[in-house]
């Protein structure tokens, strides 16, 4: 009974996940601060993809409103520490649940939407929302933004050293299990079912209206951590900074990681954090120092290279990261045979 309900009855798997956990923990000693920096950003990404993938790759709900639901975590979490002196850990998850409340209000005109319809509906959402959040000054400080200083955990203050990254690291691991137990429970199921064919899953009892409702709040509620956190991480909450592109980044991670995967959307968040990067050490590598071509057009490049690598993975490898990953594995596990 023990090896039905366990995540991995692999002892391989535990042995590589707990030396990969042991290097994230000893990473930020070895590395300087702008690495560091890079890492907490990319645990984030991991945060915010795990979330969208609950309601697209898992339950095929398609949604471009994550930006509104990261500035409603970022505010959230901005507004309570700043203005009503609430500490770190209790705005956090206050952030996630004013997300997921406000994820009800998307999803109960969206119940009878799918595809591009439901996609465009929560695109106008994240538009209304980052419109009150501009025009509510009273309460969200309008175009002013909100900075944050003085979060501390425990006496220990975020803004300095890794204190921020070994917080992130935590909160990840925690949403990395959660995800990964809720999709092997009834919820779990039955958001595959509703996935794979919504009125199949309906005629075998599956309430379509609540598992949806309850795929738009869960994934709401992470995707609003991982808002929160962004509050920490940039320190000043500007309504500019959550603009479309962070939707269409978010469910460009999940579709290179592997739709309905959560280590494809693990792997899909590292590889779209560290591509900028890339992109980066090979101008600087093989560019003209002179050449201010990077520096210049740095938004343009990095569009161009998202682009090709998403129409690439589509054409060469649907399955994404997760795909090729287990082919790999396949061939190492297979040779010298050819299958």
């Amino acid at each position: 009974m023990g090896q039905l309900v366990a995540l991995s009855d692999s002892k391989a798997v535990w042995t590589w996940t707990g030396l990969l956990l042991a290097a994230v923990i000893v990473a930020p000693f070895l590395l300087g601060n702008y690495q560091v920096t890079l890492m907490v950003s990319a645990l984030i990404a991991i945060i915010g993809a795990v979330g969208l993938n609950m309601l697209t790759g898992t339950t095929g709900l398609i949604s471009l409103g994550q930006a509104g639901f990261l500035a409603v975590g970022a505010y959230t979490n901005a507004i309570l520490m700043m203005d009503y002196g609430w500490p770190v850990w209790l705005s956090i998850p206050a952030a996630g649940l004013m997300a997921a409340l406000i994820s009800v209000f998307v999803g109960v005109p969206s119940l009878r939407l799918k595809g591009l319809y439901l996609a465009i509906t929560t695109l106008a959402f994240s538009f209304i929302i980052n419109h009150i959040i501009l025009y509510a000054e009273g309460v969200t400080h309008g175009p002013n933004g909100v900075f944050v200083s003085g979060a501390k955990v425990l006496g220990v203050d975020l803004q300095r050293g890794k204190a921020l990254y070994f917080l992130t690291l935590g909160i990840t691991v925690v949403v990395i299990l959660a995800a990964l137990n809720i999709q092997r429970t009834r919820i779990g199921r039955a958001w595959m079912a509703i996935r794979d064919h919504d009125i199949a899953a309906r005629v075998m009892g599956v309430d379509l209206v609540r598992y949806k409702l309850l795929a738009f709040a869960i994934s709401s509620f992470i995707v609003g951590i991982a808002g929160a956190l962004i509050s920490l991480q940039i320190r000043f909450v500007n309504i500019d900074v959550f603009a479309l592109i962070l939707s269409i980044e978010a469910l460009a991670i999940i579709i290179l990681g592997g739709l309905g995967s959560i280590a494809g959307a693990i792997l899909g968040a590292i590889f779209l954090s560290f591509l900028p990067e890339a992109i980066r050490l090979f101008f600087e590598a093989f560019a003209d120092p002179n050449s201010t071509l990077y520096t210049t057009y740095v938004y343009e490049i990095r569009g161009i290279a998202y682009g090709i690598v998403i129409v690439a993975f589509l054409r060469l490898k649907p399955e994404g990261l997760i795909g090729l990953w287990r082919d790999i594995r396949k061939y190492w596990s297979n040779w010298p045979l050819a299958y």
